[in-house]
C-alpha cells in the first residue's frame, strides 16, 4: 500500500516531485508510525466491515480502527466481538486472498494489484482478555490484524494489556502491536499527571518494540470536566487539552532516542453548523485553481476547523489524526505532503557535510537555516516526505485534497 496508491500513476506523477514509498504490514515499525495517517475508526458491530474495508482502501484509507470500546454500548460487547470475528474471517477468505498479510505483494493480500492492498487493521479493545480471546477465535484470520488499541492507558492497566498482547503474537506467530490511548483523569489532572507519564514512559520504555505510536483521547480527556469544542474551535483552544497535549509531547515525545510517535486528536464534526465565527480557510488559494467548488464543500462540512487543527499538531509535534469519518480523510493526507520548500530545506540541513552546523540561506531565499537546531525538525520532515510524499514545486495542500476527494467530499 502507499499514500496516494489510489491515484493513477500519472496524477501522481503529476503532484508530487518525490512519490510515497510502498509499505506492507511487514514494514518496519518506524515507517508504519509515520504511515498512520488518518486512522479511521469504525464501530465493530457494523455488519458490512469485509465489504467496508477494501472500500476504504480504494478511497486512500491506510489505517483503520475497529472498536469494540467507547463506539458501542456495554451490552453490544458479545455480538460485537461475534461480528467482528465473522467479518474478518470472511475479509481473509475472500477470493484471491491467498497471502496471510495485508499490503500486497510478499506478505500481502494475494489479490496482485495495489488497489486490493487492506489497510493496517486494528482493534480496540476494553480489557486485556479481549485480546486473547479474539486471537484464538480468529485463528488465520488474526494474521489480517496489524495490533490492538488500549484504552485508558497507564503504567497500572496499560501493563496487563501488553503482557497480554505479547502473549497472543507468540501464540498467533503474527507481529501484533500496541497503540496505547492516552486519556484517563490521572492524566488531565495536574497533582497527578507528572506522576502518571514518567508512569506510561516507564511501561512504554519496557516494551518498546511492541508500541507502535501513542494516540490522544481528547474526548475523554473533555469529559472529566464536561467540556466539548465546537467545531469552530480546535482541541488546543480548550485550555486544559492544550497543556496536556504540550506535557505528553514534553515527556513521550522526544527525539533522543526514548520518544514514540503521537498521534493527534479526533476531529468529531461532518455535518455543517451554524456559524459563530468567520470561515478559517482564505478564498485565494482556491479561487486561483478554479476550486471554490471544493473551498464551499469544506465549508459547509466544518472542515475548516480540522484544517487549522491538524496544522496544530503538526506544529506541536503530532503525525496522524484520529478520525470518524471518510470525509476526514483526505484533509489529514493533504497536509501531511511534504512541500517542495519544506524539503529542499530539510535535505540541505540533513546533509553530511553539514555535520558541523552552521547557517543556510534557504534555496527559496526566504529564511536561514540553522544546521544544528533544524537538524531533528529535518529528519523528522523527510521521514514523513518518504511515507507520504513531496508535492511538486507550485503545488499546494488545495491541489492534493482536489486530487483526495470525491464528488461528493469524501476521501
Amino acid at each position: 500500500m502507499r499514500h496516494y496508491g489510489h491515484l493513477s500513476p500519472a496524477v501522481r506523477r503529476a503532484l508530487f516531485h518525490q512519490e510515497p514509498v510502498e509499505f506492507t504490514a511487514r514494514s518496519s515499525a518506524r515507517v508504519l508510525a509515520a504511515a498512520l495517517g488518518a486512522t479511521l475508526y469504525s464501530p465493530a458491530t457494523r455488519e458490512t466491515l469485509a465489504g467496508d474495508v477494501p472500500k476504504l482502501a480504494r478511497r486512500g484509507v491506510v489505517s483503520m480502527v475497529l472498536c469494540l470500546e467507547d463506539s458501542i454500548a456495554d451490552a453490544e460487547v458479545p455480538a460485537a466481538e461475534e461480528n467482528l470475528v465473522r467479518q474478518l474471517t470472511a475479509l481473509h477468505d475472500r477470493p484471491g486472498n491467498e497471502a496471510p498479510r495485508p499490503g500486497g505483494g510478499p506478505g500481502g493480500t494475494g489479490g496482485g494489484s495495489p488497489g486490493d492492498a487492506l489497510p493496517l487493521l486494528f482493534v480496540r479493545v476494553r480489557a486485556p482478555g479481549q485480546i486473547l480471546r479474539l486471537v484464538r477465535r480468529l485463528g488465520p484470520a488474526a494474521a489480517l490484524l496489524s495490533g490492538f488499541v488500549l484504552p485508558k492507558f497507564t503504567e497500572d492497566r496499560g501493563t496487563p494489556f501488553l503482557e497480554t498482547l505479547a502473549r497472543a503474537e507468540q501464540e498467533s506467530g503474527a507481529r501484533l502491536f500496541a497503540m496505547p490511548v492516552l486519556e484517563s483523569p490521572e492524566l488531565l489532572h495536574l497533582e497527578t499527571r507528572t506522576e502518571t507519564l514518567e508512569g506510561v514512559a516507564r511501561v512504554v520504555d519496557k516494551y518498546r518494540e511492541r508500541v507502535l505510536a501513542l494516540r490522544l483521547g481528547v474526548t475523554d480527556l473533555c469529559s472529566v470536566y464536561g467540556l466539548r469544542r465546537t467545531p469552530h474551535m480546535t482541541a488546543y483552544d480548550i485550555g486544559l487539552v492544550g497543556t496536556v497535549i504540550a506535557d505528553v509531547v514534553n515527556v513521550l515525545g522526544r527525539l533522543d532516542g526514548t520518544g514514540c510517535t503521537i498521534t493527534g486528536p479526533v476531529w468529531e464534526y461532518f455535518r455543517f453548523s451554524e456559524r459563530v465565527f468567520k470561515p478559517q480557510l482564505r478564498r485565494s488559494p482556491f479561487a486561483w485553481r478554479g476550486a471554490d467548488g471544493l473551498r464551499a464543500r469544506l465549508l459547509e462540512q466544518d472542515m475548516d476547523g480540522l484544517l487549522r487543527e491538524i496544522q496544530l499538531d503538526h506544529a506541536n509535534g503530532l503525525l496522524g489524526k484520529t478520525c470518524i469519518h471518510p470525509s476526514h480523510v483526505a484533509p489529514v493526507h493533504a497536509l501531511s505532503v511534504v512541500s517542495h520548500e519544506e524539503f529542499s530545506d530539510a535535505t540541505d540541513i540533513a546533509r553530511p557535510q553539514r555535520d558541523g552546523g552552521g547557517v543556510l540561506r534557504s534555496a527559496y531565499t526566504n529564511k536561514m537555516n540553522e544546521v544544528k537546531p533544524h537538524r531533528a525538525w529535518a529528519e523528522r520532515t523527510l521521514l514523513r516526505a518518504e511515507v507520504f510524499g513531496v508535492a511538486r514545486e507550485g503545488v499546494d495542500f488545495v491541489d492534493l485534497l482536489a486530487a483526495g476527494v470525491d464528488d461528493e467530499g469524501a476521501a
